[in-house]
C-alpha cells in the first residue's frame, strides 16, 4: 500500500518561503539539498513524517504561475480561533474564519493562508473527519 510521504511546491524566493512555513506551521528543515542549478528543501513538522518539499530554482526571476489545477494543502489546529489570532499578529493575512456546512451541519471550520508564492493553505479546526 502506498503512504504518502511529501508534496513538492516550487519558490521563488527561499528566505521568504522557509519563514513563512516556520513561522505559519512551525515546520522545521529536515533536509537541505543542493544541486547546481536548484536545491530541494523539504519540511516536516515534528508530530508528523509528511513533508513539504520546497524546489528552489536558482535562475529563476519570475514568479511562478499556478494555473488552474492547483488546489491547496491543509492542516489541521487544536484551536482555530486561536491560530487566526496567532496569524494576524504575525502578519500573515489569514483569511476570514468559514463555516463550512453539509445538510445544515457544521463539517469543518477553517480559514485560508497565502504563502509568499501565492499557494493556498487551508487551518482546518480538528476534530470529526479531520480528527
Amino acid at each position: 500500500m502506498a503512504k504518502p510521504v511529501h508534496s513538492m511546491i516550487r519558490v521563488l524566493d527561499e528566505a521568504k518561503a522557509l519563514d513563512f512555513y516556520k513561522r505559519a506551521f512551525g515546520l522545521e528543515i529536515a533536509d537541505n539539498l543542493r544541486f547546481d542549478g536548484f536545491a530541494l528543501i523539504y519540511l516536516r513538522h515534528p508530530s508528523s513524517p509528511f513533508e513539504v518539499e520546497l524546489t528552489v530554482n536558482y535562475d529563476r526571476k519570475e514568479p511562478y504561475t499556478l494555473g488552474d489545477g492547483y488546489g491547496h494543502l491543509a492542516v489541521v489546529v487544536d484551536d482555530l480561533d486561536a491560530e487566526h489570532a496567532r496569524f494576524e499578529r504575525e502578519n500573515l493575512s489569514p483569511g476570514p474564519l468559514r463555516d463550512f456546512k453539509h445538510n445544515g451541519a457544521t463539517l469543518a471550520r477553517f480559514f485560508f493562508v497565502t504563502d509568499p508564492d501565492g499557494y493556498k493553505i487551508e487551518v482546518i479546526q480538528r476534530g470529526g473527519r479531520f480528527g
